[in-house]
C-alpha cells in the first residue's frame, strides 16, 4: 500500500513538473512575437556581404493580416558591390527566406539608394504600430491591418516610418478600408504627416 502511493506521488510529482515546464515553454514563445523590424536589420547582416552590413536603405512589411503586426519584410541595404547597388533580405515570421540583388533602376535618380542614418533609427516598428494606436482620430475605429516603410523623407532624406493602416466600415464590419497614412519619426516617434483619410469608413 505505501509502495503504491510513493509510486503514484512520484508520477504525480512529475506530471507537474512537466505542466510547469511546458507553460514556461509556452509563455516564453508568446513574449517572443514576431521579430521587430530593427531586429531583422541585424538578423539580415548574416546574409548580406560586409561591405552592405547596417547599411540599411529602406524596411517595407507586406500588408499584415489577422493583426495589426505583419509578418513578412524585406530590408534593403546599400551595397557597392550590386550592380544597382542594393542588397535585399525577404524574411517571413521572423525566418530569412531570399536574399536578393533587386534592381532599383529609379532610386539612383532620385537619391533613393542612399543608405538612410541609422543613428536615428530609435523607434521600431512595435513602436510605429502603438503610436499609430493611439492616434485621437482612429479612437472609435476598429483597425485590421497595417503596412509599414522606412524609408527617406523630404530632401534631407530624414529617416521616417509610413504606416498604411486598414479599418473595418461602420455600416458593414466584415469589410475593411484602407484609410490612409501617418509618418512618424524614427528618431522621436512625432507624427510628421497625417495622410489619414477615415472619412472611408463610413
Amino acid at each position: 500500500m505505501m509502495r503504491e502511493m510513493t509510486i503514484n506521488l512520484a508520477m504525480m510529482k512529475r506530471s507537474l513538473i512537466l505542466l510547469a515546464l511546458g507553460a514556461l515553454a509556452l509563455s516564453r514563445a508568446a513574449l517572443a512575437g514576431e521579430p521587430t523590424a530593427f531586429e531583422l536589420v541585424k538578423e539580415g547582416n548574416d546574409h548580406v556581404g560586409r561591405d552592405a552590413r547596417g547599411r540599411v536603405v529602406q524596411i517595407r512589411s507586406e500588408k499584415s493580416v489577422g493583426t495589426l503586426v505583419p509578418n513578412i519584410w524585406y530590408v534593403v541595404y546599400y551595397d557597392p558591390d550590386a550592380t544597382a547597388m542594393a542588397s535585399e533580405v525577404k524574411f517571413a515570421a521572423g525566418k530569412k527566406v531570399a536574399v536578393k540583388r533587386p534592381t532599383r533602376l529609379l532610386e539612383p535618380i532620385s537619391g533613393a539608394h542612399k543608405q538612410l542614418d541609422a543613428t536615428k533609427f530609435k523607434v521600431d516598428s512595435d513602436k510605429v504600430i502603438e503610436i499609430a494606436k493611439n492616434e485621437p482620430l482612429l479612437k472609435n475605429l476598429t483597425l485590421t491591418a497595417s503596412q509599414l516603410t522606412l524609408e527617406g523623407f523630404g530632401d534631407v532624406r530624414q529617416p521616417v516610418w509610413k504606416i498604411r493602416l486598414w479599418a473595418a466600415k461602420l455600416r458593414k464590419p466584415s469589410d475593411t478600408v484602407d484609410i490612409g497614412d501617418l509618418y512618424i519619426s524614427t528618431e522621436d516617434g512625432n507624427i510628421v504627416k497625417n495622410d489619414l483619410k477615415i472619412n472611408r469608413v463610413d
